[in-house]
């Protein structure tokens, strides 16, 4: 019932299409953090391969 209560008094004071741009712009940030979040793992991950050494015996790779 309070969520509600809530939620009405939003939409008096900032109206329905000030609130869905909000939403629009909430979704954009959440998409652009994935994105940010997704790009640093990749440079993690290729950091770890380029340090990785190759430990074959000088032998063995003939």
């Amino acid at each position: 019932m309070q969520l509600l209560l809530i939620a009405i008094v939003l939409l008096v004071l900032f109206g329905r299409g000030k609130i869905a741009s909000m939403m629009g712009e909430v979704g954009k940030g959440i998409t652009a953090f994935k994105k940010g979040v997704k790009e640093g793992s990749e440079e993690i991950e290729k950091a770890a391969a380029d340090g990785a050494k190759d430990v074959t015996p000088e032998k063995d790779k003939a």
